[in-house]
C-alpha cells in the first residue's frame, strides 16, 4: 500500500487540511489510521502536493483572520476511482518486519535478563495499545450489526488491531515463560 491510498482513503470521509490530516495519522488519536499506517508530516504533505497534481485530491483554500491561510483537501472522482481501483486489485500478504524478532533471532549472545527485560517492555506496550483499542470498541462500536456501512469497515480494521494485540500478549507471555525456565538458561554474553 502507498500513503497515497492510505490518505485517500481518510480524506474519502471528510475532507479537512493538511494539519488535521496529519493528525489522523497520529496514534494518540481515536479513530486514527495512525493505529495501523505511519507517516510524518512532511510525508503527508508531499503526497498531499503529489496527489493535488494527480488530479486524486482538489485543495480548497480558506481564508483566516490572525493566522495563515490554509487549503482544505477533498477527493475528487479520479482519485475516487484510483481508491477504488486499488481496493479491487489483488493483494500479497504483507511483509512482515521486526526489530524484536532479529534480536531474538540472536539473543542467545546476551544476559538473559536483557532479554527479559525487552519481552516484558513489548508486553506493557501491546497491553498499552489493546486498552486503548478497546476504549475505542466501547466508546463507538458497541452494536456493530447496527452501524452504517462505513463504520462497519472501521470496526473490521478495530477489531484486527484486538485480535493481533491479544495475540503478541499471549505470545509475549508464553516466551517470558519459556526464556525464564532454569532449561533455558545458556548465557553466551557479548
Amino acid at each position: 500500500m502507498a500513503l497515497a491510498h492510505a490518505i485517500l482513503s481518510v480524506l474519502i470521509d471528510s475532507p479537512c487540511s493538511g494539519y488535521d490530516l496529519a493528525k489522523r495519522f497520529d496514534q494518540s488519536v481515536e479513530g486514527s489510521v495512525g493505529f495501523f499506517w505511519e507517516a510524518s508530516f512532511q510525508q503527508i504533505y508531499r503526497e498531499l502536493s503529489r496527489l493535488e497534481e494527480k488530479g486524486w485530491l482538489q485543495a480548497e483554500k480558506v481564508l483566516q483572520e490572525n493566522r495563515p491561510d490554509k487549503k482544505i483537501y477533498s477527493v475528487t472522482d479520479l482519485g475516487k476511482q484510483e481508491l477504488c481501483d486499488w481496493i479491487a486489485e489483488a493483494e500479497t500478504a504483507t511483509s512482515f518486519k521486526n526489530d524484536l524478532l532479529v534480536k531474538l533471532y540472536a539473543g542467545y549472545l546476551v544476559k538473559r535478563e536483557t532479554i527479559l527485560t525487552k519481552l516484558e517492555t513489548h508486553r506493557r506496550e501491546h497491553q498499552q495499545r489493546l486498552v486503548i483499542y478497546q476504549e475505542i470498541e466501547q466508546k463507538f462500536f458497541l452494536q456493530p450489526q447496527d452501524l452504517p456501512d462505513d463504520w462497519k469497515f472501521k470496526y473490521v480494521t478495530l477489531r484486527c488491531g484486538i485480535q493481533s494485540e491479544n495475540a503478541w500478549l499471549a505470545w509475549c507471555d508464553e516466551m517470558i515463560t519459556f526464556l525464564s525456565s532454569p532449561a533455558h538458561t545458556i548465557d553466551l554474553k557479548c
